[in-house]
């Protein structure tokens, strides 16, 4: 499995992309694995400000729906339209094509509370 170093993680399976005050958010490649092949995205926080560990949206997969928890407190700037024509793009490149959400950080400090890519790894064992 693929898990970049330039991207910190979460317990819940999202991976977070920092850029400066902006972030983008996913599941990451072990998430998408387990949940088999997604067929839904549903992102209706969009232009919401939240705080981390709420649920931002919902991933759908034949079998399951699953919470989408954010890693990081701010505001839901947009998500990847692209998800809704080919939601199937998180298991092909989740941590490219596959991105859900773009949002602007309130609290950078919450970063050190992401775990690193060897963390991530150690999490579940790989």
């Amino acid at each position: 499995m693929n898990f970049p170093d330039n991207l910190r993680y979460t317990k819940d399976h999202e991976w977070v992309k920092i850029e400066g005050s902006t972030a983008f958010v996913g599941i990451t490649d072990f998430a998408q694995r387990e949940l088999g092949d997604i067929v839904f995205v549903d992102i209706p926080s969009v232009g919401k400000t939240l705080h981390h560990n709420e649920v931002f949206g919902t991933v759908e997969a034949v079998k399951t729906v699953s919470d989408l928890f954010l890693p990081l407190s701010g505001k839901i700037e947009s998500m990847n339209n692209g998800l809704d024509a080919a939601p199937e793009a998180v298991n092909k490149d989740p941590y490219g094509e596959g991105w859900m959400i773009k949002m602007t950080l309130s609290n950078a400090s919450e970063i050190e509370h992401l775990m690193t890519a060897a963390q991530y790894k150690a999490l579940i064992g790989e």
